[in-house]
């Protein structure tokens, strides 16, 4: 098969993700998804590289280190708190009364 942009293989591919975020469920990522492992195979491995045929795709899956997935989950913690504190910033905090 040619390479494809990643995207198009993701259907296909689902059953290799399922399996990949069983095995890291097992290993105590109870917040695991075939999504996050998704996503975190496009920040970290893909990156650039998105045009791969099947067998690199699979083989990628199946060789996600679970310290990869763990800095992925990380950064995004890190982003997502930054996101809640940029709104905070911007609306404000809830007033406080005096007693």
């Amino acid at each position: 098969m040619d390479s494809q942009h990643v995207e198009s293989w993701k259907e296909l591919i689902y059953p290799a993700l399922k399996s990949k975020q069983e095995e890291l469920t097992m290993l105590g990522y109870e917040q695991a998804t075939s999504e996050s492992v998704w996503q975190c195979l496009c920040v970290k491995i893909w990156k650039g590289k998105t045009d791969k045929r099947l067998h690199e795709i699979v083989q990628d899956i199946f060789h996600l280190k679970s310290s990869v997935y763990l800095s992925y989950l990380t950064i995004q913690s890190y982003e997502n708190d930054d996101l809640a504190a940029s709104i905070e910033a911007l609306i404000g905090s809830s007033p406080q009364t005096d007693k």
